[in-house]
């Protein structure tokens, strides 16, 4: 997608992430961390024009488990309308942790798939091998389950490359560009520009800034013809200073800046017919 793209009026696919792996409530006590509640926060949020939500699930304490995603699913579909399901494959230490996010009943329309390991904190590195991300993507495409491909760095486009020429990509790609944090890569709007640059053909672009870059790179995302994350498993504050109150106030926030620089939101229906989801 280019600027050109932008001006001729094409569609903005808004995805919400509603509560990761890593920070609690103990971080941002309006974190929903169990179905219902995260359940509850995604219907709003696609009431303002969410298209897809991107799923973790918790066990009863809040931390990170994915054999919760089908009660998560559950919730969703209780509560929710049509917005697209993105269940996470990533943020497990192991292949079959990662690999509940693809065998929920019924399979998800879409899933994040990780294109390398990176470092948290002192000690953590979130363990990624080719192998498991090969095995990741066969199955994606046999159940015909979409890839988010996440891109944490600039050298992780090689991967989706390299999967591309395997044939175990179907078009058009649509990379996750991740920005902020500790190791992924550095937040400014010339590294967007640079990896937006060097993208396959056929594919389509999201951009994900965590903390404070969220906001700018969201606008700046919008102005390139992208695709845009918000939500507060990326951050947790409204403003300096101010945590959020929930999900749907970053959503409305990002959804009053689309319109004001004239892009139109995706429905779900819109956002499958964009990404080629069948």
């Amino acid at each position: 997608m280019t600027y050109e793209e932008y001006l001729s009026g094409k569609k903005l696919v808004l995805t919400v992430a509603t509560t990761g792996g890593v920070h609690g409530k103990d971080a941002n006590p309006n974190l929903p961390e169990q179905p219902d509640e995260i359940a509850r926060q995604v219907a709003e949020c696609e009431r303002l024009g969410a298209a897809i939500v991107h799923v973790h699930g918790r066990d009863e304490h809040g931390e990170n488990d994915a054999s919760r995603l089908q009660a998560v699913n559950d919730a969703i579909r209780e509560h929710c309308d049509d917005i697209i399901i993105q269940n996470t494959t990533g943020g497990q230490a192991t292949l079959p942790e990662r690999i509940q996010g693809i065998r929920t009943d019924p399979a998800p329309e879409m899933a994040s798939l990780d294109l390398g390991p990176f470092k948290r904190d002192q000690h953590i590195i979130t363990e990624h091998t080719r192998h498991n991300i090969e095995q990741l993507a066969i199955e994606m495409q046999e159940k015909g389950i979409k890839p988010e491909l996440e891109c944490f760095n600039s050298g992780q486009l090689q991967e989706a490359k390299r999967l591309i020429d395997q044939g175990l990509l179907d078009p058009p790609y649509y990379i996750n560009i991740i920005f902020g944090g500790q190791v992924f890569t550095p937040p400014h709007p010339r590294h967007v520009q640079a990896l937006v640059d060097t993208l396959p053909e056929n594919s389509e672009f999201n951009i994900l800034a965590t903390g404070r870059h969220q906001l700018p790179l969201t606008l700046f995302a919008t102005i390139l013809g992208g695709h845009v994350r918000v939500g507060m498993e990326d951050n947790l504050y409204y403003e300096r200073g101010a945590q959020a109150e929930s999900n749907q106030q970053l959503v409305r926030r990002t959804v009053d800046i689309i319109g004001d620089l004239g892009r139109d939101l995706a429905t779900p229906d819109e956002a499958r017919e964009i990404l080629g989801i069948a």
